[in-house]
Parts: structure tokens; sequence; C-alpha cells
């Protein structure tokens, strides 16, 4: 998901859930970027996600154009591992597909899309700073990004990232950036953990969007995403959770969308392991 990806989680289902909705890759629900889990004891760790979304939106673009219409869905499976090298340090890579019969095949049957990534993350206390190259596949074309993003493990989990593309690829703008705000408040519900993530997008320059939009605010997102641990399944392989979630986006008009205000869902399983 261009929307490919810092450490600020409740808990590992709600990476799982974040990895679902679009981070680290070009689709983006929840968060704008990599949300690379917090190195845990493991040296090894990952993310499995099996995601269904209503719309493919990458960074407040409305990319199939689906507007207000909430039928069409697209599948969206995402995998992530994470390599601690100490307790500050670590690096990870990950791949995200879009499958939908929304436009003629990209790449083979209705796969549309095909993203890889790699990046590195150092945390020093509660903050964090995340560097991520990204490989958008499609339309016979690579898009690519470079992502930094900071981060501060505290209330609200406040983050600051920005989106660059280095090389436009397939992609209708050029080359340029996208700053993002991010916040989020979680709490838990018994078992159920919830999270409310707000971005706010600004385009600093570059013609991200279309040629003629180089600057100004781009769009708004407010979201409700909630996970529920399948404990039933064990621990053998993974812990899975059933995922669900609701996102509100308003748009600039220059980000070129059919709409500009619309509603997205998305749900699905994913494991930490």
């Amino acid at each position: 998901m261009k929307n490919k990806y810092c450490k600020n989680r409740i808990n590992a289902s709600l990476i799982a859930l974040t990895l679902s909705a679009g981070t680290a890759f070009a689709g983006e629900m929840t968060a704008p970027a990599p949300m690379v889990p917090a190195p845990a004891d493991d040296v090894i760790s990952g993310v499995l996600s099996l995601s269904a979304n209503s719309h493919f939106i990458s960074y407040g673009r409305d990319i199939w154009a689906d507007g207000s219409s909430m039928s069409d869905l697209g599948f969206n499976p995402s995998l992530e591992f994470t390599f601690a090298v100490n307790d500050s340090f670590s690096f990870f890579v990950g791949t995200w597909w879009d499958v939908n019969s929304k436009g003629a095949p990209s790449i083979g049957g209705n796969i549309q899309e095909i993203d890889v990534w790699g990046g590195v993350t150092y945390s020093i206390d509660k903050f964090s700073i995340s560097t991520t190259y990204q490989a958008w596949n499609y339309a016979k074309s690579t898009e690519q990004i470079l992502d930094v993003k900071l981060a501060y493990d505290t209330f609200l989990s406040p983050s600051l990232m920005f989106h660059n593309r280095v090389d436009g690829g397939a992609a209708s703008g050029a080359e340029g950036t996208v700053l993002v705000l991010g916040l989020a408040y979680g709490v838990e519900l018994g078992p159920v953990s919830i999270s409310f993530p707000v971005n706010f997008a600004t385009l600093l320059g570059g013609n991200y969007y279309y040629a003629g939009a180089d600057s100004g605010y781009a769009y708004t997102s407010l979201g409700a995403q909630a996970s529920y641990p399948l404990a039933f399944m064990g621990s053998s392989y993974g812990d899975w959770s059933l995922n669900a979630g609701l996102t509100q986006y308003w748009t600039n008009a220059n980000v070129g969308n059919p709409a500009n205000q619309f509603l997205t869902y998305n749900f699905g399983l994913s494991a930490s392991f």
C-alpha cells in the first residue's frame, strides 16, 4: 500500500490491523506510511495481513475512483518481517499486493500491483526515526518512494511523515513530497483493542498529484479501527486476530478524486509471529 508504514502500537494485533489497512505500501487507510513493529524479544518477528478494502487510497488519492461506492471490494494481502539488531536498531522488509477486478489486469489475473519495501528504524527511549525505500510495481512500471518518519511514543502517539516520490513510474503526477501529521488514541474494551487514528496531510511541492498541484492542503482522514484476538486458535502459528474499521476522508479538489468526501471500510484477518 503506498500508504506503507513507527513503534506506536497498542499491541501486536493492531500492528497487523494497520498493515491490513494499508501502511508501508501503496494502499493507505489508517496510516500514511510504514508502521514498523517495535523490536520484541525475538530477533525476527513478522506480521501477516489478509485484508479486504472498499477503496484503494494512496495518500488521499482514490486510486480506483470508487467515490461513494462501497460494494466493490479489493483484496490486499501483506507480509512484513522485522529483524532486531539490538534494543535501538532494527530493519524490516515487506510486500503488499492489490488484487481486484476494478480495472484491466496490470500484472496478471486480477493482480493490479505488487509493492515491496525495506527500511531501518532507530529508537532512543520513546523517540524513533524510520527510513523506508519502496518500489510500487504496476502498469509495467515502478514508482519509487523514499519515506522518512519521526514518531514519539506518548499520549496520542504523534508522528510526522515525509513521503517522497523520487521516481514517478506510471503515476499520473511527477516527483513530489507529501507531509503527513499523524495522531492516534487507543483504548481497550475487554479483549477488543480500538484505535482512532487521525491524519492531516499537505503537499510540499513537486506536482505529486498532477501537474499544477504543487503545494497546499491535501487531505484529512479520521478512522476507527478495532481488533479482536482469536485466542481459541492458540499461538502455534502466530497470534491471530479479526480486524475491521471505518475511515472518513476529506480531500482537496487538487488531489483529483471523483468525490472530495467519502467513507471507506476494511476487514480481515492478521497474524503476528
